[in-house]
């Protein structure tokens, strides 16, 4: 089965089996979670933006940066899920307004998570060189440079589909999933290469740092505290990356799963949509939101109270 055909079975499934209550329910239930892990990202947004010593701090600053990009990547995923229920089909331009979005914070994800892992390098192995390299002139810089990075894994794709799709398909409407939008073989080709070239980046520079950390630590004993709280943040980076990777894998997934319990494709459908567009969401505000002493004693001000108006 084809890549195109399982996006069409999969839209079917998602739209056409699905009694009213069971189809409502999931709607509830997506946009419960999605509110809810919105609203403590919020909070955490609101949070640094209320203490001048996030601003200082280029862990912070790439912190938040991640939080934001997670607002936009779950909004961007949830109002692709609802419209499928309620319009099954959408204008092509308006689908690829969405996708282009989703598309740019989900490359976004692991190429700051390889830069948070290397200010904690930083932080450890060079603490007397910390101010000077972790500027955050060169923070604002860096993370511009992720968007750059992100934006040249997806602008390819808008162009090739402008020069090669007839005009009238942007008019047309669509059932909207990135394969159906940018559909010709070489964008799945392209695809495939710039993910596995930025996680192969990511994942080198995770196990770099870790093991640089580890290493630190067994040969400076006054520093096993920081390179241990370090190392943990590395380890649940690579959590995170696991989480993110699971959108590439997905397509995999599926096809196994589908092919072992057709009866239950609905039910594995939904399950994966959540384990791999919503849980991961979850993670961030864990690692700084929950373990990180700072921020943890300003965001219990305002977890509960806040405006976040």
């Amino acid at each position: 089965m084809n890549s195109s055909s399982l996006n069409f079975n999969m839209s079917r499934a998602l739209t056409y089996r699905d009694s009213p209550g069971t189809a409502v329910a999931k709607n509830v239930l997506i946009m419960a979670l999605g509110i809810s892990i919105n609203y403590i990202n919020g909070t955490l947004i609101h949070t640094f933006r209320k203490h001048q010593i996030f601003y200082m701090n280029p862990r912070y600053i790439l912190f938040i940066h991640l939080v934001v990009n997670d607002m936009i990547q779950l909004t961007a995923s949830i109002s692709l899920f609802v419209i499928s229920y309620v319009f099954y089909k959408i204008n092509a331009s308006f689908c690829c307004f969405i996708v282009t979005f989703a598309v740019f914070t989900t490359v976004n994800t692991p190429l700051n998570l390889a830069l948070m892992a290397v200010e904690c390098y930083i932080a450890v192995c060079f603490p007397l060189q910390h101010a000077e390299l972790c500027t955050i002139k060169r923070t604002y810089f860096l993370i511009g440079c992720i968007w750059v990075l992100s934006a040249a894994s997806i602008l390819p794709d808008i162009f090739i589909i402008l020069a090669t799709e007839p005009l009238w398909l942007f008019h047309a409407t669509i059932f909207c999933q990135r394969d159906n939008l940018f559909r010709r073989p070489i964008n799945i080709q392209k695809r495939d290469v710039s993910h596995i070239i930025f996680l192969t980046g990511v994942w080198f520079t995770l196990f770099f740092t870790y093991f640089r950390i580890f290493f630190v630590a067994q040969a400076a004993n006054s520093a096993k505290g920081k390179a241990k709280s370090a190392r943990n943040t590395i380890l649940l980076h690579g959590v995170q990356l696991l989480l993110c990777m699971l959108t590439y894998v997905a397509p995999l997934a599926q096809k196994i799963f589908l092919f072992l319990a057709p009866a239950y494709s609905v039910q594995i459908l939904f399950v994966l949509y959540i384990l791999i567009q919503i849980l991961p969401r979850l993670v961030s505000p864990i690692v700084y939101g929950l373990r990180d002493c700072t921020f943890k004693q300003y965001l219990g001000k305002y977890f509960l109270y806040s405006n976040l108006t």
